[in-house]
């Protein structure tokens, strides 16, 4: 019975992974609503709080593989939320030792832990990914260093570059990725134990104690405060993600305008039958792409979503909670799928060197006028060579022919300029600006950071 795109026969390998969906899987949810009851009966008995003995049963009788799950269900449905369900049949489970279960939790306690565990999967997954693309981009930018090309700006050619240069610049923005999520860990990866309104009162001065052997139990850090209502650290992983998701939708425009039939520089690996199309047989669509721009704008608006949930009130939210339970799962698996894609895509990209030399061609000479301009200018003054690169721009517009060859016709240019000279000025492989070297620099940083 599935109804979304993440979970449809037919699309839940074109918009996520089966990786991501099996971290966000209700059973693994379920698995680590078990696994933060377990660690919390461990830490309260180091402390004495609940018998070894009962702990010891809990965390050899606790499993989620013999859960009623249609009771679980509807008893879910019945009390809004999953842990008193969840509880009723685990204490079923341990016997004796289940008196001892969930001591001085609160649910919440135990759903923002298992979440954190869960995002904290989520994100391995999602580093693995981006170092994999980072390693693709940086040897695309490599291989295609001085591969020149159009430089289009406005949708109009504007100067040379080289695909290398483009490829680098995606390359950095996913180095400043890797770094995000690096930094990002830290405010996540803490856990949630503070009891009915935060302030650990069931357990009196062991509270903090308490708190922090649970924490360390499941190899997160201690907050400072409760954050029950306090959900910056979930918002800024999910606005994290669509940073992540929006440099793959530009990185989908490029290559989808691209490869459109009028610049034909750029194509996505072929595998036969992949973008055909039902009716016209030449049809070649750019389908990797297209589910990148799809993935970057569904995690925008989830970004967004967890941005109005992060408005909670006092000391316990009501709907903004249950919002990120809709947010957080989709803005993994999209960003997991668009990963995906994007390693396809770029991992097997065709890049024809030839069409990108033929392209910049097209204006005539006109996309390196600039350099004809920046040439002239020590010899006529900067202004005055503009408006003479100008007016034979005009004329090659006008009347057709090669900037070249209107050049050599004006005075004012071979007073100064030999054809040598000209042709050496309108070559637009020999304008290039520094953008060789920023391949390097960009290859090199993104080495270095690992």
């Amino acid at each position: 019975m599935a109804s979304t795109v993440l979970d449809s026969l037919l699309f839940r390998d074109a918009f996520s992974t089966p990786a991501m969906r099996a971290v966000f899987a209700d059973r693994m949810l379920v698995a680590r609503y078990i696994e933060v009851e377990i660690a919390l009966a461990r830490a309260e008995a180091r402390l004495g709080i609940i018998p070894q003995a009962a702990a010891d049963e809990i965390a050899a009788r606790c499993n989620v593989e013999d859960l009623d799950f249609d009771k679980l269900r509807h008893e879910t449905d019945n009390v809004g939320y999953p842990i008193l369900p969840l509880v009723h049949q685990l204490v079923a489970q341990c016997g004796e030792a289940g008196r001892w279960l969930h001591w001085g939790a609160t649910t919440q306690d135990i759903m923002d832990t298992a979440d954190v565990l869960r995002l904290r999967d989520g994100i391995t997954l999602v580093e693995a990914d981006v170092a994999e693309l980072r390693r693709i981009l940086a040897a695309l930018a490599e291989r295609h260093r001085d591969t020149a090309m159009a430089g289009r700006t406005h949708l109009q050619q504007a100067l040379p570059i080289t695909f290398g240069y483009k490829a680098a610049i995606w390359l950095a923005g996913f180095d400043r990725h890797a770094e995000r999520l690096r930094q990002l860990k830290p405010r996540l990866l803490v856990g949630q134990f503070a009891g009915a309104a935060g302030t650990l009162a069931s357990l009196g001065d062991q509270g903090l104690a308490v708190q922090a052997e649970f924490c360390q139990e499941l190899g997160l850090g201690q907050p400072v405060t409760t954050w029950h209502v306090a959900r910056d650290a979930f918002a800024e992983t999910a606005n994290l993600l669509a940073l992540i998701a929006g440099s793959l939708g530009k990185i989908a425009l490029d290559i989808m305008l691209l490869a459109s039939t009028e610049f034909a520089e750029l194509y996505e690996p072929f595998v036969k039958g992949r973008g055909a199309s039902s009716t016209m047989p030449q049809k070649r669509n750019p389908i990797s792409a297209e589910l990148m721009l799809a993935a970057s704008k569904s995690v925008r608006q989830q970004a967004g979503l967890m941005l109005d949930a992060m408005v909670q009130d006092l000391e316990r939210a009501t709907g903004p909670w249950h919002a990120e339970w809709v947010a957080l799962p989709e803005a993994f698996l999209h960003t997991a799928g668009g990963l995906h894609q994007a390693k396809f895509a770029l991992g097997g990209l065709i890049v024809d060197a030839d069409r990108m030399r033929q392209n910049l061609g097209l204006s005539r000479g006109l996309i390196v006028a600039e350099a004809v301009m920046m040439g002239l200018a020590p010899h006529a003054g900067r202004d005055a060579a503009h408006d003479i690169v100008y007016d034979v721009c005009r004329e090659v517009n006008e009347q057709g022919g090669t900037l070249a060859d209107a050049l050599s016709r004006h005075p004012e240019v071979t007073r100064h300029l030999d054809r040598a000279a000209i042709d050496r000025l309108t070559d637009p492989a020999n304008y290039l600006g520094l953008a060789p070297q920023m391949v390097d620099r960009a290859v090199a940083a993104s080495r270095a950071q690992g």
